[in-house]
C-alpha cells in the first residue's frame, strides 16, 4: 500500500510514555494491535516529520 492509496481500515491510535522510558504508538484495528517504540529523540523526528506533513496537506487542501 502506497502513501496515496485510500483505505477503508479503521484503527485507533494511543500515544504516550512507557515506563521503560520509550514512547509509545499503539496502534489498533480489528484484526490486530501494533505496538511501536521509540526511544524519546526518535519520538521528536517523528513528531518533526507530522508537523511538516501536516504543514504540506493544508498547502494542498482547498479553503473552506
Amino acid at each position: 500500500m502506497s502513501i496515496n492509496k485510500q483505505s477503508e481500515t479503521a484503527a485507533n491510535l494511543q500515544i504516550g510514555p512507557t515506563d521503560q522510558g520509550m514512547v509509545r504508538l499503539y496502534i489498533e484495528t480489528p484484526d490486530y494491535q501494533l505496538p511501536l517504540d521509540f526511544d524519546p529523540d526518535e519520538a521528536i523526528e517523528i513528531a518533526e516529520e507530522l508537523t511538516a506533513a501536516a504543514n504540506k496537506a493544508r498547502a494542498i487542501t482547498p479553503k473552506r
